[in-house]
């Protein structure tokens, strides 16, 4: 088996926990073989946005196909 590994990050203006849902979710939509991810940084934008946006940085490991 081989497996290859992204980062993606979610976000949310709800909570960290959130975030990381957004961006597994679309992991799972979008790649076959999603097997594990890992939550590597949680950060908070508030420049740029009214409010709170939550963001949690996200490596998915997905096995490659034969």
């Amino acid at each position: 088996m081989v497996f290859k590994k992204i980062t993606l990050i979610g976000t949310s203006d709800e909570s960290f926990d959130a975030a990381a849902d957004d961006a597994i979710d679309r992991a799972e939509e979008t790649l076959d073989n999603v097997k594990w991810v890992e939550v590597d940084h949680l950060g908070v934008e508030i420049a740029s946005v009214e409010g709170r946006q939550y963001q949690a940085e996200v490596t998915v490991a997905f096995e490659l196909e034969e």
